[in-house]
């Protein structure tokens, strides 16, 4: 079945059991964000969507709608944020479905990255989900309902690809957070889902990867793997963005749906060998990893 059957199967579902779910998606203006909040639209959702620029997201996205609310919200801000879940509270009397996509890639060794490029990484990868999630979640504990979606990485599962130390540790932090979260909020009837993706073809190694200011000439590892990515993988991604925007509206609206989502071949392929390479490591020291307890 093709993308546009996909979308006509679903769009055909929504009009015959239309619940008018809003979804509030961050980080909306382009990559995986732009392509599912205009998914939804077509779907028949109502959509809040977010960005730090409210003229390019509303160009970006194209529609003029009552059922489309675009914000500009700085994550960064708690004022900023809480406006924005209130604006779309305002306008659509809920919020059913969150998706914080909001993020950016750093490449670059831990010994090149500065503490202020680092902490830049995290203010916006992890403290502004954070602020997403602080603000969002009084309303959906009234309503004893909502489903969280945080968008991380399967390098937040796998870390190990040279020169992504600050973006995999945010997107770890994501993944230990969002199980912590799902435990929290399971009794008022509130789902998460940690959204691991492999590579996707969207511009996030265009213009959502940062640099480090001071390059260190000794990595050369690093150096080769900053130029396969923004030469090589980049546009060659194996994932399509529509049909992983097109999974995630069918998880939102499965009655269990997973708290781990690996997006893509690629990343069922990196977590396969994560969980191996653990669990072989497990094996080959366990009677002496376990040999700690206190003798009776």
């Amino acid at each position: 079945m093709n993308e546009q059957q996909q979308l006509k199967n679903l769009t055909k579902e929504k009009q015959l059991s239309m619940n008018k779910k809003t979804w509030f998606v961050t980080g909306a203006s382009k990559g995986l964000g732009l392509v599912l909040v205009k998914t939804l639209l077509k779907a028949g959702y109502r959509v809040a969507a977010t960005s730090r620029n409210i003229n390019e997201l509303q160009t970006a996205v194209g529609v003029n709608s009552d059922a489309f609310l675009p914000l500009a919200v700085d994550l960064k801000n708690e004022k900023s944020v809480e406006k924005g879940i209130q604006d779309t509270v305002a306008q659509f009397g809920t919020i059913d479905v969150v998706v914080n996509n909001a993020g950016y890639g750093l490449f670059g060794s831990l010994e090149e990255l500065s503490d202020e490029e680092v902490r830049e990484n995290f203010d916006i990868n992890v403290f502004g989900v954070l602020n997403v999630i602080r603000k969002v979640l009084p309303y959906m504990r009234k309503q004893q309902s909502g489903h969280i979606f945080n968008i991380a990485s399967i390098g937040g599962f796998a870390g190990a690809f040279p020169g992504f130390g600050s973006y995999i540790a945010t997107k770890f932090a994501m993944h230990g957070f969002s199980e912590s979260l799902d435990a929290e909020v399971k009794p008022f009837g509130i789902k998460v889902t940690i959204v691991s993706p492999g590579y996707f073809r969207t511009q996030f190694l265009d213009a959502s990867l940062g640099v480090p200011k001071n390059e260190i000439e000794a990595y050369k590892l690093v150096r080769e793997s900053q130029q396969a990515h923004q030469q090589g993988i980049n546009h060659n991604q194996p994932g399509d963005p529509a049909k992983a925007a097109i999974v995630m509206i069918e998880i939102a609206e499965q009655q269990q749906p997973p708290l781990h989502l690996f997006l893509g071949k690629d990343a069922y392929q990196f977590a396969d060998s994560k969980i191996k390479a653990v669990q072989q490591d497990m094996a080959a020291v366990k009677e002496l990893a376990t040999s700690t307890d206190i003798d009776q």
